[in-house]
């Protein structure tokens, strides 16, 4: 969004889009999902989703971040993010923005009020707030994120300095905005979207514990996957297992693809396959090294 045009819409100039003005392309994604067993061999299927029925929720992208080398990884993803975002966008690919804390910035936009406006809808479970380590469903975290997360050389005060979405990301067509899970579930539901692709960041924080994360996504039975490339973890090598913050990253990303949900690479989401069959009724995961189908 330009500043011109974010104006407009904070001053009222900017209506919000009903509910049924939607642009519903007709392609199809080819997701090449990379998942693990228990014993963390790796396994590779491909995925069918329609682009209509298929969103990309960003998280917490903000403008800055209290641990600066953080915040310069941030920058560097939202150069990538964007391309791979507007293709999709292009494609019919559904945009969710969720940079959690900022919604007064984008107060009266029609990308805020499209979320706000669509009906309640009652989930098969219960909608939380923050979705912490499920002791149940997953072993303990890779890495030490509790200790001190921040690689700064000098690690100052964790205060927020964050006031909205970075702006390298664009916001604009028929976009949303929101970080309530409620929120994006009941507009998923009037849109007919099943399909949620996560990407931002921090993987092992606010990605997999969201009220719109990872783990609330699965528990809803969404066909979730997260975007590897496009998202980076809050780690300290200076902490424990004592790995480059690169790989303390993918340690996270594989705990995610053993315990909770395939991963892709956005080459995935920036082209259709137009010459798959067409999508039959939702499913859970296919097997693998077969097409999986789904809404």
């Amino acid at each position: 969004m330009t500043r011109r045009t974010y104006l407009m819409a904070a001053s009222g100039l900017l209506f919000a889009a009903g509910p049924s003005d939607r642009p519903r392309k007709q392609g199809k994604l080819l997701l090449h999902a990379r998942s693990r067993t228990d014993s963390l061999a790796v396994q590779q299927r491909e995925l069918i989703y329609n682009v209509a029925e298929t969103a990309i929720i960003i998280c917490d992208m903000w403008d800055n971040h209290y641990c600066q080398n953080s915040a310069k990884r941030v920058r560097t993803l939202a150069l990538r993010m964007n391309r791979v975002v507007s293709a999709a966008r292009q494609n019919g690919v559904q945009i969710i923005h969720a940079p959690s804390g900022t919604m007064d910035v984008y107060a009266g936009t029609p990308y805020r009020l499209r979320m706000m406006r669509a009906p309640k809808v009652t989930p098969p479970v219960p909608i939380i707030s923050s979705c912490p380590l499920d002791r149940v469903r997953e072993g303990e975290l890779p890495i030490d994120d509790v200790t001190q997360p921040c690689d700064d050389q000098v690690v100052g005060p964790a205060v927020r300095r964050y006031n909205r979405e970075n702006e390298l990301l664009e916001i604009t067509s028929y976009d949303g905005i929101s970080d309530s899970g409620e929120e994006i579930y009941n507009f998923c539901m009037q849109e007919g979207i099943h399909n949620i692709v996560l990407m931002g960041v921090h993987t092992n924080m606010c990605v997999l514990g969201r009220s719109f994360g990872i783990r609330q996504q699965v528990r809803l039975g969404m066909n979730v996957v997260l975007a590897r490339d496009l998202t980076d973890a809050m780690y300290d090598p200076r902490q424990k297992p004592f790995v480059s913050h690169e790989r303390g990253t993918e340690l996270v990303i594989e705990h995610i693809e053993r315990f909770w949900c395939p991963s892709i690479l956005s080459d995935d989401l920036v082209g259709q396959a137009d010459s798959l069959p067409a999508a039959g009724p939702r499913a859970g995961r296919g097997p693998v090294g077969r097409p999986h189908t789904a809404n």
